[in-house]
């Protein structure tokens, strides 16, 4: 290898990259595009046919970073897989062992070699990155016929250290045997040893575990096999398989990720983190994903592969002590990242081996980032003369500036003096997170399902998790680091998490157990209320209030003019109130695109009772219809008066009266016999009569039954409700227009009269304005 990590080479090709048969435009149709230093037929140009991660490393390689050789399987070939029944197509195996002789010849080492075989990784890579939601093996080509070779070469430890991972990778990703039956052996032979991290195992013990792993392959009648070329063929097989499993789909569909062909396969030759103390392997963003403030960011493990590190199995360091372990790594890893993300004109997510004190850039993406992180990027990348304002508006994304509006707590200081904060841990993702503590993730779903808002509470979480992930309001972890599965994804969602916590979760009798920095121990269980502060990494004892942010100005202020200067369409807010139309308004709203006034309502105990009481007394034909309407008259001439008011003269289109019934009424049960209860005492009606009325108004689904409108069409006697509304907007639109404050009024009346006055609809044409 070179001393730098880019020697930016002129324009290469590989001499040999794989073709299929000629296509039917007489284009030959490439299966197989390899990469290696300085050279590659494929680029960040392929990207849909080489997925994400295999564009990527074309593109690295390019550019003359140290990347590790190898060769990507396109995503076509995926899509002939799953048509051909999930089967590989003819002749790919002769375009594989093509490409492998080429990667051999590159490393003077033998794929199966019986003394120093050169092993390899198989990666998934979409088109749309997905972290950790489809599979991967690495050290593909060790057996038991070669696994002393290697040992003898560079160590029993080393050697039978890779030998464990494939077993337990293979195992898991293709067998599909429980990655926990593996885990469950690791946990035993560190348990026998006295130890508690996996690096303190010796050889003796890894090789006791090798034997434990073989075992429980046998139990589900399976067996690693020996010969490395089928090693390979049922991995890359296995890669394929893994675009289409529940979570993988799952994932794409939270994500709203379609018109993608499939994933490619990244064949590449492995690099050792774990080969020893000068080794290592980590995980960087060139910019903060928290904060997008500019500079190395990231975590790394000495003496570990790339799993390590984003498992959570072990807390990672931060880069900011890598020359401690290897020198001047550092300085080279941000002059790379540097590059890189110049180059590619985005903050940019990388992986990196170090083997014996030399630097490998394993692959790189575009970072995940929280909404203040894509804002702050993009700002600070049009200053730097990175990207063009257009490009950088495209860089934020609508689910971003959502975001930035996310809440915090009340009073951050009083859960502190009260003394709640249980623990601390690492703070991954930004916002604050109130809910009741569930410790997996069907039961995160099951109460979000019911109304509830759950906090996932994990040791650390697995690509399994995304559905409870996504349902909870917030995410905590006992073990993990910045970059773990959950602080990643938890960033991309925008959910508050906390990863690496001093505590410990058992799962399996659902507690969470800590002791606060005053020596007291807090034990939780299921159903109890939690709070989480993402931002500080503070995981807080029971429910506290959280607010709302403002939009403010600074980068989001200049974001927005860069957007204003190119947008064509206005932007309408819905609201309901004058607070809400005040609200519209600092956000930079032009008009009201909606009132419901039904949700005028909804404010107060008072204004729900009056609109229960109007709907009693309408079904039973009672004089104290009048009296309701003349209430809710008053409460509605107060918030239009004030809404046309904020509004000043921009556009306002009001919905007139529409309540979906079953938002005012309680369900059938004990609140809702007590509702009769009272009624019927005001109404001097029988509770049995009160009750048989409202109940005949309940709606499997509201939306597309008797709603405000339907109720007044079947129901004469309800559009006293309409014209009373009417009135009351019609009084103020004439009199603020008076006042200049009302430019342009709309006034949804049109079916409304139509029922009241049939087909004169002179009527409902004098109500425009």
């Amino acid at each position: 290898p070179c001393t730098a990590s880019f020697l930016f080479y002129s324009t290469t090709s590989l001499s040999h990259t794989v073709m299929t048969e000629p296509a039917s435009n007489g284009i030959p149709a490439k299966r197989i595009y390899a990469f290696r230093q300085g050279e590659s037929a494929g680029g960040k140009h392929l990207k849909e046919l080489l997925g994400n991660k295999g564009c990527l490393l074309c593109e690295m390689a390019r550019l003359g970073a140290r990347v590790p050789p190898g060769f990507t399987i396109t995503t076509e070939v995926c899509q002939e897989f799953v048509k051909l029944g999930n089967k590989l197509p003819e002749g790919l195996l002769e375009d594989v062992k093509a490409a492998v002789k080429e990667v051999e010849e590159n490393m003077g080492k033998k794929y199966g070699d019986a003394v120093d075989p050169l092993l390899f990784s198989v990666r998934s890579g979409a088109a749309v990155s997905m972290p950790g939601m489809m599979n991967t093996v690495l050290d593909l080509g060790l057996c038991d016929a070669n696994v002393e070779g290697l040992a003898s070469k560079y160590g029993k430890r080393f050697a039978y250290d890779c030998y464990r991972r494939l077993l337990a990778m293979f195992g898991d990703v293709v067998y599909n045997i429980p990655g926990e039956e593996f885990e469950q052996q690791i946990e035993v032979t560190k348990k026998e040893q006295k130890v508690t991290q996996d690096i303190e195992l010796t050889a003796e013990s890894l090789n006791k575990l090798i034997k434990r792993f073989k075992e429980v392959f046998s139990k589900h009648g399976k067996s690693l096999p020996q010969d490395p070329w089928e090693q390979l063929v049922q991995s890359i097989s296995a890669v394929f398989l893994s675009y289409n499993t529940p979570r993988a789909i799952k994932y794409r569909e939270i994500n709203k990720i379609t018109s993608i062909k499939g994933t490619a396969a990244n064949v590449q030759s492995m690099v050792f983190g774990n080969l020893s103390d000068k080794s290592g392997t980590g995980v960087c963003f060139t910019r903060n994903p928290a904060t997008g403030q500019r500079g190395l960011w990231g975590e790394f493990l000495p003496n570990a592969q790339g799993e390590d590190v984003v498992s959570g199995v072990r807390t990672p360091l931060p880069l900011t002590e890598l020359d401690r372990f290897f020198p001047g790594v550092h300085a080279e890893l941000d002059q790379n990242t540097r590059r890189l993300e110049a180059h590619l004109q985005d903050m940019q997510d990388s992986e990196f081996t170090v083997q014996d004190g030399v630097l490998y850039m394993l692959q790189t993406r575009n970072g995940k980032r929280t909404g203040l992180a894509a804002l702050t990027v993009a700002v600070d990348m049009v200053e730097e003369k990175l990207v063009t304002t257009d490009a950088a508006i495209m860089m934020v994304e609508p689910r971003h500036l959502e975001q930035l509006l996310h809440p915090t707590f009340e009073d951050e200081q009083a859960y502190r003096n009260a003394k709640m904060v249980i623990a601390k841990g690492l703070a991954a993702s930004p916002g604050a997170g109130v809910g009741k503590v569930v410790f997996t993730a069907e039961d995160a779903i099951m109460m979000h399902k019911k109304g509830e808002t759950p906090i996932l509470c994990r040791e650390d979480t697995s690509p399994d998790d995304v559905g409870g992930m996504n349902s909870a309001a917030g995410i905590l972890t006992q073990r993990g680091g910045m970059t773990s599965h959950a602080a990643v994804v938890a960033r991309g969602w925008g959910k508050p998490c906390v990863c690496g916590a001093a505590l410990a979760i058992d799962v399996r009798n659902k507690t969470l157990t800590a002791k606060s920095e005053n020596g007291a121990t807090h034990v939780l269980h299921q159903g109890d209320w939690l709070s989480l502060n993402g931002t500080t990494g503070e995981v807080i004892r029971g429910k506290y209030e959280m607010r709302e942010p403002e939009m403010t100005a600074g980068n989001l202020a200049k974001f927005m003019e860069w957007v204003d200067a190119k947008r064509k369409l206005r932007v309408l807010a819905n609201a309901d109130s004058p607070e809400d139309a005040a609200t519209a308004r600092k956000h930079g709203a032009e008009g009201i695109g909606l009132v419901r006034t039904e949700h005028m309502f909804f404010t107060s105990p008072e204004r729900i009772q009056t609109v229960q009481m109007l709907i009693a007394s309408t079904e039973l034909h009672s004089p104290a219809q009048a009296e309701s309407l003349s209430k809710l008259q008053a409460f509605q001439q107060a918030d239009f008066e004030g809404l046309f008011r904020t509004m000043d003269g921009m556009v306002v289109t009001v919905r007139l009266l529409d309540p979906p019934l079953h938002e005012f009424l309680p369900h059938a049960g004990p609140a809702l016999t007590r509702l009769c209860r009272q009624l019927a005492k005001d109404l001097r009606a029988t509770t049995s009569v009160v009750q048989e009325r409202l109940e005949a108004l309940r709606e499997a689904n509201p939306m597309m039954g008797l709603r405000g409108c339907r109720w007044v069409c079947t129901r004469q006697r309800h559009a006293s409700w309409t014209l009373t509304v009417a009135r009351t907007f019609a009084w103020f639109a004439i009199l603020l227009a008076q006042l200049s404050l009302l430019k342009h009024w709309y006034l949804c009346i049109y079916i409304f009269l139509r029922v009241l006055y049939g087909n004169h609809l002179k009527h409902a044409n004098a109500c425009k304005g």
